[in-house]
């Protein structure tokens, strides 16, 4: 996976004001963006899926812009075939396993009342070991089989990227350390790029083949990579 971004978007919060000026270049399938809270690593994620448009510059996914000033691109982000898993991960509480992965899918309510029948649903079900509580709903699941249902609803679509923001930071420490490895292992076992945002150390070895630190809205010069 290629991506670029060169963007600029000033943020004003009351008498406060914050500049976002990132400009990356990455080859890997395995990006992690670290940094302090505050630092705009979530607004970069926003900015590739589409939720925040800058004020100037570019984004180019695999060769295929995404944004550009210049040339008055923007698509919408159901154009962009970018995934976003939040932090609260966002399922729909009155929707089951199975209704939450098929959700993307539907082209009516068809799919809703009948999530099995998609033969992608049935797919990342399995492959994310969900079929036992395919007719579950959010609040009966632990908090790792929560993060796998929005990693398959994620995927479902099988995007061109992943971003996954602070994936982490709702587990206790113990779960952390099992999700991550998974994380790590579902990426190599699918082949799915992905970029991670962090400020946990432990995520970088892992999940990072291509380490980028962001402090005030900047990127330090030089990526890290992982040896």
């Amino acid at each position: 996976m290629t991506i670029d971004i060169r963007i600029r978007k000033h943020l004003q919060a009351g008498d406060r004001g914050f500049n976002l000026d990132i400009v990356m270049h990455a080859e890997s399938d395995r990006v992690v963006l670290y940094g302090p809270s505050g630092a705009g690593k979530s607004l970069t994620l926003q900015a590739i899926a589409g939720l925040l448009t800058p004020d100037e510059g570019l984004i180019r996914l695999k060769q295929k812009p995404l944004f550009d000033s210049a040339a008055g691109i923007c698509l919408p982000p159901q154009e962009r075939k970018v995934a976003y898993l939040f932090q609260d991960y966002a399922l729909f509480p009155h929707l089951t396993v199975a209704q939450n992965l098929a959700f993307g899918l539907r082209s009516g309510c068809f799919n809703l009342r009948r999530p099995h029948d998609h033969p992608a649903v049935r797919k990342w079900l399995a492959s994310f070991e969900l079929s036992a509580t395919a007719n579950s709903y959010p609040h009966q699941l632990s908090g790792g089989q929560r993060q796998r249902v929005a990693l398959a609803r994620a995927l479902v679509l099988e995007p061109d990227i992943l971003l996954l923001d602070e994936p982490f930071s709702a587990l206790d420490l113990n779960l952390r350390d099992r999700m991550r490895r998974e994380l790590s292992e579902l990426q190599q076992q699918l082949n799915v790029p992905m970029m991670v945002i962090t400020h946990d150390p432990a995520d970088l070895a892992l999940l990072g083949d291509e380490i980028f630190e962001i402090r005030d809205g900047m990127i330090t010069p030089t990526p890290s990579a992982r040896t």
